[in-house]
């Protein structure tokens, strides 16, 4: 009679007295079983569900979430940004409608007073489009708050009806993330079929923004260090956690982002202090970071690899070769993960064992700071010279960034200090509201010391002063206060806790936290925020942590979770039949406001293609219909102004390109456009060099705008292209709006 037939159906087939399986992965799983015993089901939910159950779920929303990185790239492009905003906000309002009709009825409901700060903040985004300096971007920063609070609020309802699913959570970050690397490093390995344009070594498809692919990488890497440290799962499964971390170490490295690594180390610190498989997970990520940094090491010493501007020809053979060597890590990984599994699940160690083994882990984390402090007092500038070396330039605002180049890894300085400098100065310029959401980038120009056109101030926080001010960061900071004291309880972190077990899906609860403090760091250094493919997987993990609530436990053990009830529960309960009603039509009305904008722009586009063909008539009619879909756009007014003029209504095109600075005034371009206008159009110099005049207050740094403000002085004074006109004001009056004349 076989084993498992011996073994009553209420008894483990892990027990002690077990004889030991002989098929290897029995015998990884049993020893994992015998280290500690899974508990029942509870109200808690210590214990899993079965891998069966989880699994077409992992692969569903893996599949979306990389779908997602893919399809948005970096939030910049409308059309791209659009569409994915769209299919959140409907799929997170299904997903809140359908929990609302099949969630438990016991239970109190966690994450409230996050939800209402972050609806809160979604509200103060939405008003600042009345007082925004670029009221459409404002409109568009507003729907990308939406969206995240859309899938927020899909997660708090998910984690109530469905607690139990959090290993597919879990896995589909780790399974979204490794997709992603996989084909970065794809265009490194082929880039004549996949990138035979890039001129940069850095990694950064599929975002077009290396730093979004570096934290990909990094918030994957917690995800794949829970899977090979968990005590439970199978053996095959977990064994893939030591390539997972090596491809995406590499991809981190090989996207040279020092922002990344920070916000990964942080991570990691958080995991090992507060997960309880120190041993385990340091063995995962020793193994993986070894072989990864082997693969770095190599590819750092190839010039073909690792410079910009190379010929491909040269970038197709060192990719080749690079192919090779990651497919030698991951098999290399793959084999290093089965022979500890073997070692482990055969001959487990001793306490002894592991207590030394966790003194020479502390140990050597104790050296690090001391050979680093070593090797600075080795330089020329010294200890404390070196540490205020580095200081002055990460906090020079004239700093010059460093080149692409493996060495700016080693290198602090960085043109952040002059963005966070700029967004400081708008925020004490607009204290209490702000410049708009979404305003940095047009406010910016008044402000900057240089020519490049930068859209955000690569940090939340300081982005978010300058745009809502500081009622909009006490929102902010709220927020976060209470998004830490909901995760404190769900993980039970909180003094009272002390002492209580670490249940597998405590385990998992902390190691989302860690992703979401690696994602919060970069955020802190970064716009990652605007990016989809970072901000969704942080805002999804947090929501979940939030709605957890507490892991109770029972004296006797767990007791049964709360069971759903049946898809018609709503006839006995029509509270649950208006959750799932409003739910909806919340998400239609918030899809209707993030559609607007592009059905804008497209009319926008279409009247400007009808412009290129001489088709006046056309032209105006998709004038009138993107203004008809966003009142707030610019565009409308361009193509609108461009008819006029053609159709000979010179006053009404003057009258359109006026309305165009009544609604941003602090827009040097629409300035710019006016005073244009005037002096080719209507020969009206005195009125154009007022115009311009505004759009050289407004953007003093810029070229072009410089050179056409003395265009107009010379046109205006009658003096000859060759007579060196008179230069432009150091300080002109500042624009007033209400006063623009023809």
């Amino acid at each position: 009679m076989s084993p498992r037939r011996l073994s009553s159906p209420g008894s483990s087939p892990y027990s002690r007295h077990w004889p030991r399986p002989r098929r290897p992965f029995e015998a990884l799983s049993s020893h994992a079983a015998r280290a500690r015993p899974l508990p029942r089901l509870g109200a808690g939910s210590y214990a899993l569900p079965r891998v069966g159950a989880d699994a077409p779920l992992t692969i569903v929303l893996g599949a979306g979430l990389a779908a997602l990185a893919f399809a948005a790239q970096g939030g910049l492009l409308l059309g791209r940004t659009t569409i994915v905003e769209l299919i959140l906000v409907l799929v997170s309002g299904a997903v809140a409608a359908a929990c609302a009709l099949v969630a438990p009825r016991e239970g109190a409901v966690h994450g409230v007073w996050s939800a209402a700060l972050f609806v809160a903040l979604a509200g103060w985004t939405i008003a600042s489009i009345s007082w925004a300096v670029a009221p459409s971007d404002a409109w568009i920063e507003a729907n990308r708050t939406l969206t995240y609070l859309a899938v927020f609020a899909a997660a708090l309802a998910a984690v109530r009806a469905v607690p139990l699913r959090w290993p597919a959570v879990l896995g589909a970050v780790a399974l979204g993330a490794l997709a992603v690397a996989v084909y970065a490093l794809l265009t490194k390995v082929f880039p004549g079929a996949l990138n035979p344009d890039e001129i940069y070594a850095r990694l950064r498809a599929p975002y077009g923004y290396w730093n979004a692919v570096g934290l990909t990488a990094a918030m994957g890497i917690p995800a794949f260090l829970w899977l090979g440290a968990r005590r439970h799962g199978h053996a095959a499964l977990n064994v893939a956690a030591y390539p997972g971390i090596g491809l995406l170490f590499v991809t981190l490295m090989l996207a040279y982002s020092r922002g990344a690594l920070l916000a990964l180390a942080v991570g990691l610190a958080f995991w090992f202090a507060f997960v309880p498989l120190r041993l385990r997970g340091a063995a995962v990520l020793i193994a993986s970071l070894i072989g990864a940094a082997l693969v770095v090491a190599w590819t750092f010493s190839q010039d073909a690899l690792s410079q910009d501007h190379v010929p491909i020809a040269l970038r197709v053979t060192a990719g080749h070769q690079l192919g090779l060597l990651l497919v030698a890590l991951v098999l290399g990984l793959t084999a290093v993960g089965l022979l500890a599994g073997f070692a482990s699940a055969t001959r487990a160690p001793t306490p002894l064992q592991r207590r030394r083994a966790g003194a020479a882990l502390l140990c050597a984390l104790a050296l690090v700071p001391i050979v680093l402090a070593v090797a600075l007092s080795e330089t020329s500038r010294g200890l404390t010279g070196s540490i205020s070396h580095g200081w002055h330039q990460l906090t020079d605002p004239n700093a010059v960034s460093p080149s692409n180049a493996p060495g700016r890894l080693t290198s602090v300085g960085s043109v952040r200090a002059r963005y966070w400098s700029e967004a400081l100065r708008m925020f004490r310029d607009h204290a209490e509201k702000g410049v708009g959401a979404g305003g940095y980038a047009t406010a910016r120009p008044r402000y900057r010391r240089d020519t490049l056109d930068v859209r955000h101030a690569h940090g939340y926080g300081v982005q978010t002063l300058a745009d809502l001010g500081w009622i909009g960061g006490a929102i902010s900071l709220a927020l976060l206060a209470a998004w830490l004291a909901a995760a404190l309880v769900s993980t039970g972190l909180l003094p009272r806790d002390r002492g209580r077990p670490y249940p597998p899906e405590r385990v998992g609860l902390l190691t989302m936290v860690a992703i979401v403090v690696v994602f919060g760091v970069h955020s802190f250094v970064d716009w990652t925020w605007f990016i989809p493919g970072n901000a969704v997987v942080a805002i999804l993990l947090a929501g979940w942590v939030a709605g957890r609530g507490p892991l109770a436990a029972e004296a006797a053990g767990e007791a049964a979770p709360a069971p759903l009830e049946p898809p018609d529960a709503w006839r006995r309960s029509p509270v649950r039949l208006g959750l799932a009603v409003g739910s909806v039509a919340l998400a239609l009305v918030a899809a209707w406001a993030v559609w607007q904008p592009q059905r804008s722009q497209t009319a926008s586009d279409a009247g400007f293609d009808a412009l290129a063909k001489n088709n006046l008539v056309a032209a105006r009619a998709d004038a009138q219909t993107a203004r008809s879909r966003d009142p707030l756009a610019l565009d409308p007014l361009t193509v609108l102004s461009i008819v006029q003029q053609r159709s000979g209504d010179k006053q009404a095109a003057l009258e359109s390109l006026r309305q165009a600075v009544r609604m941003q005034p602090a827009n040097s371009q629409t300035w710019l456009a006016l005073g244009t206008f005037q002096a080719d159009q209507l020969h009206r110099y005195r009125d154009a060099k007022r115009s311009m005049a505004a759009a050289v207050y407004l953007d003093p740094r810029n070229p072009d705008t410089i050179a056409a403000y003395l265009d107009v002085l010379r046109r205006a004074t009658g003096k000859q292209p060759g007579v060196v006109a008179p230069a432009a004001p150091a300080s002109p009056v500042p624009p007033q709006p209400s006063t623009a004349t023809g």
